[in-house]
């Protein structure tokens, strides 16, 4: 028998805990960015086009709240910029030293072209 009075876990079990962490750090920081421009949660969540709810949720760190969502907030303080920042290659340095492992040692023209000969063009 499931007891009605019990707080039921949302969280999703696949969301791994650093994932969490860094959530509820980004909430607080959308946070501590809303109070420092003094705006009140019911100002904010106007201009983000959001509930009340929905923003209590994302300053919290809610893993259930869309990315959008998010986007729309930081785009509302004026800090959309670092949205298009998050995944940018320039930063991603694992993937950078996985793909320099990876290229070429060597570079072969094709059997087509031959060095000092310029392809024929059909003209």
């Amino acid at each position: 028998m499931v007891d009605v009075n019990m707080p039921v876990n949302r969280r999703s079990p696949a969301t791994p805990l650093p994932v969490l962490r860094a959530l509820r750090k980004l909430g607080a920081d959308i946070r501590d960015a809303r109070r420092r421009r003094r705006i009140p949660v019911s100002i904010l969540a106007e201009r983000a086009s959001i509930s009340r709810t929905t923003l209590n949720r994302i300053e919290k760190g809610h893993p259930n709240a869309a990315l959008g969502n998010y986007a729309t907030v930081l785009f509302a303080l004026g800090m959309v910029e670092r949205v298009a920042d998050i995944a940018d290659p320039r930063h991603d340095t694992l993937g950078l030293e996985l793909e320099e492992e990876y290229l070429p040692q060597r570079i072969r023209l094709s059997r087509r072209q031959k060095p000092g000969k310029p392809e024929a063009t059909g003209g």
